[in-house]
């Protein structure tokens, strides 16, 4: 456009209006200047609508504010002021009421292109609309002294965040809560109520995975790397905590941490946590001669039990014949 522009006048520039003569012709009728209304008008809207997807498609992944203009259904369209966006329902916040007229904040996931104009789609769901409301309240994101490393959400229920400091002397679990927790709580009433565990994250993968399963507090956990499982052990009064409730606690730590998770109670576990480590840490050659080491001494003590079983019956026998002869011997005697 700014080509076709500059042809006219070399010095247009974007935003400059361009006023240049148009042919006129005597035999120009009504119809043919009704139809090059028409065509003048379908190009400036063509024009509009791709300057409105260009200008979004930009900022795809950002947060986006606008007004609730009507419900169809279950779509909530909003108005943005130029164009209008689809918050569709697998977008929306399960048992959140959309009111025309309310004013809501939410992620552009999405910005395609269709005849009648961009279709701009919208998530209040999504779980990096949770960072994004953080990065507004906390300073210290948008410095790049803290840092959001994962976020597991489930939508108006819970989330949990990992987050990290890059500069020495700033906590970044107390950076993103806030003083009195004014930080956080302005988060919470942006998502409606939805709870939200902020832990720290580490470098250390136990580590990081007892922090995952806050509020509960972990004894200790023991990982296998290679299947990327971790058993958690808790005492027995959190055990219900650990997990949570429906096994939500412990699904948004395995999904925060990508580890799969097993948390036991320190009172029902069976096997000692070293025999667990030690039995990890066996190669299949060592099991196997375990194994063999085990047979041969079962073996080892059937033979013996049988040995004794064979010789205990002619000890009984070779016993008999002495109590017979005493008792003959005695009688003699009697009869002289």
């Amino acid at each position: 456009m700014i080509a076709e522009a500059q042809k006219i006048n070399p010095d247009a520039k974007l935003g400059d209006e361009i006023e240049f003569p148009i042919e006129f012709r005597e035999d120009f009728g009504r119809i043919a200047a009704q139809t090059a209304k028409q065509v003048i008008i379908q190009r400036i809207r063509e024009a509009e609508r791709d300057a409105i997807y260009n200008e979004y498609k930009d900022r795809e992944g950002e947060l986006l504010t606008g007004m609730i203009q009507r419900v169809e259904g279950r779509n909530v369209f909003i108005d943005m002021g130029r164009t209008t966006s689809l918050l569709p329902p697998e977008e929306q916040m399960p048992f959140e009421r959309y009111n025309i007229g309310e004013r809501l904040k939410m992620l552009l996931i999405a910005v395609e292109r269709n005849p009648r104009g961009p279709g701009i789609i919208v998530s209040r769901s999504h779980p990096r609309l949770v960072k994004k409301l953080f990065e507004l309240e906390v300073p210290e994101i948008a410095s790049g002294s803290v840092e959001i490393k994962f976020i597991a959400r489930e939508a108006g229920s819970r989330s949990k965040i990992a987050v990290v400091s890059h500069q020495e002397g700033v906590d970044p679990v107390g950076s993103l809560v806030g003083q009195k927790g004014v930080r956080v709580s302005t988060v919470i009433h942006e998502l409606g109520g939805e709870k939200i565990d902020i832990i720290e994250w580490s470098e250390d993968q136990a580590e990081f995975i007892a922090h995952a399963l806050s509020p509960a507090k972990v004894i200790e956990v023991y990982v296998n790397p290679e299947m990327r499982e971790a058993r958690a052990i808790v005492p027995d009064e959190q055990l219900s905590l650990a997990i949570g409730k429906g096994g939500q606690n412990v699904r948004l730590a395995a999904k925060l941490t990508g580890w799969k998770i097993d948390v036991r109670s320190d009172k029902k576990e069976e096997t000692p946590p070293a025999e667990i480590a030690k039995n990890e840490d066996e190669t299949p050659a060592e099991k196997t001669t375990t194994e063999e080491t085990s047979t041969n001494e079962a073996i080892t003590r059937e033979s013996e039990a049988s040995e004794k079983k064979e010789i205990s019956p002619t000890e009984e026998k070779t016993e008999a014949p002495k109590k017979t002869k005493k008792s003959r011997t005695k009688k003699t005697t009697n009869k002289e």
